[in-house]
């Protein structure tokens, strides 16, 4: 499964600018992955993850702005059109586990 996160959040006093940052620098740090300006997804593995995670955006989201989430499966992700532009990203963003012996 993936959590795409969709934030816009006031950016136009200090304070507000403070709040912002304080919630980009959260989601990075909570795993996620920006594919756009404002826009965030994390690979989760089932529906209890994701109902924890939901759970630690709400005590986590600054008290301004529109923050929207939506979760889809990895099916679903994998169908992502690119109309203009491409996915550059030199992340692997992938499931799969990597095993040392």
């Amino acid at each position: 499964m993936r959590t795409i996160i969709f934030f816009d959040l006031p950016n136009i006093y200090l304070k507000d600018k403070k709040n912002y940052l304080k919630f980009r620098k959260y989601l990075i740090n909570e795993g996620f992955i920006m594919m756009q300006e404002s826009v965030y997804s994390k690979l989760i593995l089932n529906k209890q993850q994701s109902i924890l995670l939901l759970d630690r955006l709400r005590k986590n989201a600054p008290k301004k702005g529109l923050i929207q989430v939506l979760t889809i499966t990895e099916r679903q992700y994998s169908q992502i059109e690119y109309i203009i532009g491409s996915n550059e990203s030199k992340i692997i963003d992938t499931e799969d586990k990597l095993v040392i012996l």
